[in-house]
């Protein structure tokens, strides 16, 4: 047994260094957007569409990958993403224009499958020890601190750096951090122990393929013009052709998604608080980031940071995150891992709202950071944990991708809304004030729902030995 744990705590370490890497991706370029705006001549609102086309691509490839790492192996889904990823980071400094850069950046998002595929490969080697659910959910607690860590020195270094060297050699340090880990993958994580084989329902991978190009391009073209009636018709279709995606799913014996898993009373309202909670983690950084650059003196609200104390803003909402992800197993235990779930979601909800009375110097808005942040990093790793603990065990990877899918379709709503509402009646390049507040009481209204929601959930799920779904 010491054996065992000895080898689950060397894949966690590893894995953690992945993580690390992720943090620096997600925390690096934060306080460098309104720089890279400038330097691609485009407006403040339009690095939503960075934000909209990586999470397009990321709800793309999630359901694919997190079915191949159950097929063939998650070790080997999680190189293949990492090569991806580090393709696109080293293409970043060197775009020479907007349409470029956002083809590198969506690129770069294949990164968000990391996390499902390392929690799902730690279930099947935690399923040794007995104790599987409360294994992982330790360990997601760890690989979130290692994530925000790496976010912290992300922002911190992107905030410190833009400050004094060019843009383009400030865009190769995170390239080279998703360089080396690569190279950790490839030489020092081992393989699933077990793999459940077969083929890849490649119909099913065109069906749902089609519905969410459909839907996130209608959001897309919203941005475009928000009166038309193509956007909304063609969004329409892409959730229309959901249904004969389930259909098609519910026939197969070895499905893409088992879509029973969506009728599951421990596991629906975790995909939907997922896609809830992605309406803040990620629709919510780009314009936070913006606001903290907008320049009071010019038009009345904003902070006028710089790009290092931009970047100190943001490295005290991830300190928070790394509290709220050690301390939620703990929460869990003491409590059970549904309550642990709802005050997460209920420090969200309050760390946003707070803005809508608060924003007018730099402590209020820290203050607001921190307490959101907390929430969202006891949510980051408790979702796709509980979401494997909750999941036949032939879908594991799929349920823990399917929490960072949902998530992702939560946050290209977000960021669609957020970059229309930041554009409407903005004056110069700064988004407008009206839009600021839109972002804060969404955020805060949607982390409310998932609380409501997460209270559905029976008393005693994701603990170990809690019954599965069965198909």
């Amino acid at each position: 047994m010491s054996r065992r744990a000895g080898a689950l705590t060397a894949i966690v370490g590893l894995l953690a260094f992945v993580e690390f890497t992720s943090g620096v991706i997600q925390g690096y370029y934060t306080p460098l957007l309104t720089d890279i705006a400038r330097h691609l001549g485009v407006h403040d609102a339009d690095v939503n569409w960075l934000e909209g086309s990586q999470l397009m691509l990321s709800a793309l490839i999630v359901p694919a990958f997190a079915k191949l790492g159950d097929m063939v192996g998650h070790r080997r889904m999680l190189l293949w993403s990492t090569a991806i990823t580090a393709f696109a980071s080293l293409a970043l400094p060197f775009a020479p224009n907007f349409g470029i850069f956002l083809v590198a950046w969506a690129l770069q998002g294949a990164y968000v499958v990391w996390l499902p595929l390392e929690v799902a490969l730690i279930w099947s080697r935690a399923r040794s020890r007995g104790a599987p659910a409360s294994a992982t959910a330790k360990a997601a607690g760890v690989l979130v601190a290692a994530l925000e860590g790496g976010a912290i020195l992300g922002a911190l270094a992107g905030g410190a750096l833009v400050d004094v060297l060019p843009l383009t050699v400030v865009l190769l340090v995170p390239a080279v951090v998703v360089v080396a880990c690569f190279f950790v993958v490839l030489l020092g994580v081992a393989e699933t122990p077990e793999t459940t084989g077969g083929r890849l329902d490649t119909v099913g991978v065109a069906l749902l393929s089609l519905a969410l190009l459909a839907f996130t391009g209608g959001l897309a073209l919203l941005r475009l013009d928000p009166a038309s009636p193509l956007p909304w018709a063609v969004a329409a279709i892409g959730l229309l052709l959901v249904v004969p995606f389930a259909l098609w799913e519910r026939r197969q014996a070895d499905p893409l998604i088992d879509v029973a898993m969506f009728r599951a009373p421990s596991l629906w309202p975790v995909f939907l608080t997922a896609g809830l909670f992605g309406v803040s983690v990620l629709g919510a950084q780009a314009p936070l980031s913006t606001f903290a650059r907008t320049d009071p003196a010019v038009h009345g609200y904003g902070l006028g940071t710089a790009g290092f104390a931009t970047s100190l803003i943001i490295g005290l909402y991830l300190i928070g995150m790394i509290a709220g992800a050690l301390l939620s197993p703990q929460l869990a235990r003491a409590t059970s891992p549904r309550t642990s779930l709802v005050v997460a979601a209920i420090l969200v909800a309050l760390g946003y709202l707070l803005f809508v009375p608060l924003h007018d110097s730099y402590v209020q808005v820290v203050v607001n950071m921190v307490i959101a942040g907390l929430g969202s990093g006891a949510l980051v790793g408790a979702l796709p944990a509980a979401a494997a603990a909750a999941a036949p065990p032939t879908q594991a990877g799929v349920a823990t991708g399917l929490t960072n899918s949902v998530k992702t379709v939560g946050g290209a709503i977000a960021s669609c809304a957020f970059g229309i509402a930041l554009a409407s009646g903005a004056t110069g390049t700064a988004g407008s004030f009206a839009g600021y507040l839109t972002v804060w009481i969404v955020c805060g209204a949607t982390a409310l729902a998932a609380a409501v929601c997460l209270l559905l959930v029976p008393a005693g799920a994701f603990r170990d030995g809690e019954a599965r779904v069965d198909r």
